[in-house]
């Protein structure tokens, strides 16, 4: 890796010529034009923009394709000689705005398309004083700013003339020194060589024309020799905006290097529409799936098991190939059996990291005809709750993965160990206290389990299943009222608690309020002309004692309802959580939860 200063016209010629190009995983994206006017107010002012990187084209492990930056006249059969993985925003700004001769196409603060020239306001640019709206101007392609809805011309730049006339320097040309020194000699001309005009641009080259041509940008170059995973690691480091250099990207070069040109981006855009558009699986990613797709591959291979980033990178075309559609197959029966545990969309999902290795143990199971066996499916689930309740997937989890499909499958198939997730789960007791957001597996994971005890809506009492968890907007809410525990004086640690709150239907919550929970049950009753005996069982369904409800017995509901919830807990993991009776737990609950 190298790094050193080169100037912006010999890096704005690079693009120009085709020498400096984007590799083809870039996307097109387009700064406004706010703030392409204040990068081009940084430079004037020799501000610093930042570094680019660049990689040294050639690299026989990453065989990028490639294509000029927007805007660029370089031919597109031109072989660079560097592209360009940080700064394409700023250099595609920056050749577009000061060196092309084609207006900039750039965006509104609303968003609307639009295309500019930029002008520097000769006089604003020399005032200590002015702006740097006043200093630099963009222009419609039109080179007129009209106003009276379009009626008004407020600014005509249509002519050279016109230029000089309003003393606004033409920006596209500040870094190409003959075509500034003609438009210079022009503009003397144009005043007749007026002595003050002279002096006043003199003045402007000397404080901002030259030093703009001579402005450099700090180049983060890497060699033809940089391994692909030194690559994918520098990029991530460095990338600060646009799109990011993921593992992805890198396999979509390396596969395109093959003798059939594989297109990866295409052949993942179909399978991402044909089997992850469900509201399960649409969050999983392109790194997702090749990540699952490795450890598969490693697995069926008989070798070393491993789903690390060196490992993903060196995914072969025809591993690629061979398991893809299997392992599609593997995400969607996953996704049916997240389903009869009653998670069904992707926010309700405690962890979209443990899909990777659930959608490789049910592609492997698939493929030995065992996922379809009672057994098989109920031990991937004890593993699946024991990693959300061990709360085991929160970080980079390769190693995990790899023991799971190994571990899972040896212990299905062979009546073998129980997996290290099994193992290593644990659930302290007074956890249930620290569950105050959906933002914890744990907490999504609880009220997944009550919803697969067929908890009923208070009203209707119709069955919380797929259907009607989307119809119904079913949500989790506090069972007694937030408004009626502040008024009581409640604990929060304990009224806020996932122990406090159930998946209720918008129209049940509508009733419920800030009233105590025996008024709102009268209201419930009247509501949906329901029987209190009913009503009582619809409440027993989300493991809720209905006297205790009906007599606002806060404490008690807190203690009762934290006991079921671990023993659902332990039903769901097949594992025992100690310590429900240690004196953290008295302290913390007012009583032992044995």
């Amino acid at each position: 890796m190298k790094t050193n200063d080169i100037s912006l016209a010999d890096l704005m010629r690079a693009v120009d010529t085709g020498a400096a190009q984007l590799p083809d995983f870039q996307r097109d994206w387009v700064w406004d034009d706010g703030r392409i006017k204040a990068l081009i107010c940084s430079v004037i002012h020799n501000f610093p923009v930042g570094a680019a990187m660049f990689l040294e084209y050639g690299n026989e492990n990453i065989h990028f394709m490639y294509r000029p930056i927007e805007g660029s006249d370089a031919d597109p059969d031109t072989e660079p000689t560097d592209l360009i993985l940080d700064g394409q925003q700023r250099l595609t700004s920056l050749y577009n705005a000061l060196y092309s001769k084609n207006p900039v196409k750039t965006k509104t603060d609303k968003n609307k398309e639009i295309y500019r020239y930029y002008y520097l306001n000769i006089e604003k640019a020399l005032d200590p004083n002015a702006d740097d709206e006043e200093i630099v101007i963009s222009v419609p392609a039109t080179r007129q700013i009209k106003s009276d809805f379009g009626r008004k011309i407020e600014i005509d730049l249509s002519t050279r003339q016109d230029e000089f006339r309003l003393k606004l320097f033409p920006l596209n040309i500040i870094l190409n020194y003959s075509k500034e020194q003609e438009w210079q000699n022009d503009y003397y001309a144009y005043y007749d060589y007026d002595r003050a005009i002279i002096q006043q641009f003199t003045e402007l080259f000397t404080q901002v024309i030259a030093p703009t041509q001579k402005y450099v940008m700090p180049v983060i170059r890497l060699d033809k020799e940089t391994p692909r995973e030194a690559v994918c690691q520098v990029f991530e480091n460095v990338n600060t905006g646009g799109v990011s250099l993921t593992v992805f990207e890198l396999v979509t070069a390396i596969f395109a290097m093959n003798d059939k040109g594989f297109r990866l981006r295409d052949d993942w855009e179909n399978r991402k529409a044909t089997f992850f558009s469900d509201d399960l699986l649409d969050n999983v990613t392109a790194t997702d799936f090749l990540t699952a797709l490795t450890l598969l591959s490693s697995y069926q291979s008989g070798g070393t098991v491993s789903c690390k980033k060196k490992d993903v990178l060196t995914l072969n075309l025809a591993s690629y190939e061979k398991y893809a559609d299997e392992l599609c197959k593997g995400f969607s029966l996953a996704s049916k059996l997240l389903q009869e545990e009653r998670i069904f969309s992707s926010r309700d999902l405690p962890y979209s990291t443990q899909l990777i290795p659930l959608a490789a143990i049910c592609t492997v199971l698939m493929v030995q005809n065992r996922m379809n066996t009672t057994a098989a499916r109920n031990m991937v689930k004890q593993w699946y709750w024991c990693g959300v309740f061990g709360e085991l997937y929160g970080s980079a989890n390769e190693t995990r993965y790899a023991n799971d499909i190994t571990q899972v499958i040896k212990w299905i198939m062979d009546d073998g160990e129980l997996p290290k997730t099994i193992t290593d789960f644990f659930f302290n007791p007074t956890r249930l206290l620290g569950l105050q957001s959906r933002q914890s597996a744990a907490y999504k994971g609880i009220m997944a389990l009550v919803l697969k005890n067929h908890a009923r809506d208070f009203i209707s009492g119709e069955e919380m299943d797929f259907s009607t968890y989307a119809n119904e907007k079913i949500d989790i809410h506090h069972i007694f009222p937030k408004d009626y525990c502040i008024k009581q004086g409640y604990d929060k640690t304990k009224w806020n608690s996932i122990i406090n709150k159930t998946p209720i239907s918008a129209s049940s919550n509508r009733e419920i309020g800030g009233t105590a929970p025996s008024d709102y049950l009268a209201k419930l009753e009247k509501k949906g002309s329901v029987l209190p005996s009913d009503l009582d069982s619809y409440v027993e369904t989300h493991w809720i004692n209905h006297t205790l409800l009906r007599n606002n017995g806060f404490q008690d509901f807190i203690i009762d309802r934290a006991k079921k919830l671990l023993h659902a807990i332990e039903t769901a993991t097949g594992r025992t959580i100690s310590g429900k009776g240690s004196d953290e737990v008295q302290q913390a609950f007012g009583a032992s939860l044995d």
